[in-house]
């Protein structure tokens, strides 16, 4: 570029002649250039600033605040070792003011395609499986979000460490919440109670974010191994509309059979034949 149309053009016009006449290399070059530019640079001369003091039970402080949290999920799902701030990310529901540092909604996004692609592998390997069944609708029901947060959240005890705020409070008192804590007025509501109040719902979510956080953590294997063992089975709800059709029970719990069980080791070696689902 010629220094006389430096002179008469401004920066930014000519920035955009150099861009317009580059080619894809240099425009990458100076998309480059131009981003380091914009980044500020730290003076050599500043002072770091100084840390922030965590407050209590805040989940943005040290890893030990997460400590309940990881001892729990590495209870339930034995040998895994979660990471405290995995665990404290998947515990937390969007609607917790610490949700402000971490909260569950992307492991749960993650976690629910997880959940939809090992279902579709499931019924495509079962000889259950008629062409005319829509995939679809099985998988809607078997995986609806509310059934993952009223039959698989409690066989894992998520009820007593998830951080929540209910947004309908429904049928609870007014500062009920606040004075005993959610785990403890949960425990007593009804079914219907839970309903009203969205505790399903959010459970599910939390299922899911589990899913997600193992499958991201623990690789995919490990992540068949939870579905198969610990979560398709108690979606079998003989006679329900919901949750996996009465025809594929059967499959299901030789899967579960043949990798040990509900309780199999999650980090087992994997079986030929069935167990490849």
């Amino acid at each position: 570029m010629s220094r006389g149309l430096s002179r008469v053009l401004s920066p930014r016009q000519l920035a955009r002649l150099q861009w317009h006449s580059a080619t894809a290399g240099q425009r990458l070059q100076l998309r480059f250039a131009s981003n380091m530019q914009q980044s500020p640079r730290p003076s050599g001369h500043a002072h770091p600033p100084p840390p922030a003091t965590p407050r209590q039970n805040d989940p943005s402080g040290s890893a030990s605040d997460f400590t309940g949290l990881q001892a729990h999920l590495d209870t339930v799902f034995s040998p895994l070792k979660f990471p405290p701030e995995l665990a404290a990310r998947i515990l937390t529901h969007a609607s917790h003011p610490d949700a402000l540092q971490r909260h569950n909604a992307r492991l749960s996004f993650i976690g629910r395609r997880v959940l939809q692609s090992y279902l579709m592998l499931f019924l495509h390997s079962s000889p259950e499986l008629d062409p005319s069944q829509d995939y679809t609708l099985i998988t809607e029901r078997a995986l609806n979000t509310y059934i993952l947060g009223e039959y698989v959240a409690p066989r894992w005890s998520l009820g007593k460490v998830l951080r929540w705020v209910p947004v309908n409070i429904g049928p609870l008192k007014a500062g009920m919440v606040e004075k005993e804590g959610v785990a403890s007025v949960v425990e007593r509501l009804s079914p219907s109670a839970g309903h009203s109040i969205g505790l399903y719902k959010v459970q599910g979510g939390a299922v899911e974010a589990l899913v997600g956080g193992v499958f991201h953590q623990f690789g995919g294997n490990v992540a068949h191994r939870l579905f198969h063992t610990r979560v398709l089975p108690h979606i079998l709800l003989p006679g329900s509309p919901d949750g996996l059709r009465d025809a594929f029970h059967p499959h299901a719990m030789q899967i579960c059979e043949s990798m040990g069980g509900l309780n199999g080791d999650l980090l087992g070696t994997f079986k030929t034949g069935s167990e490849s689902s």
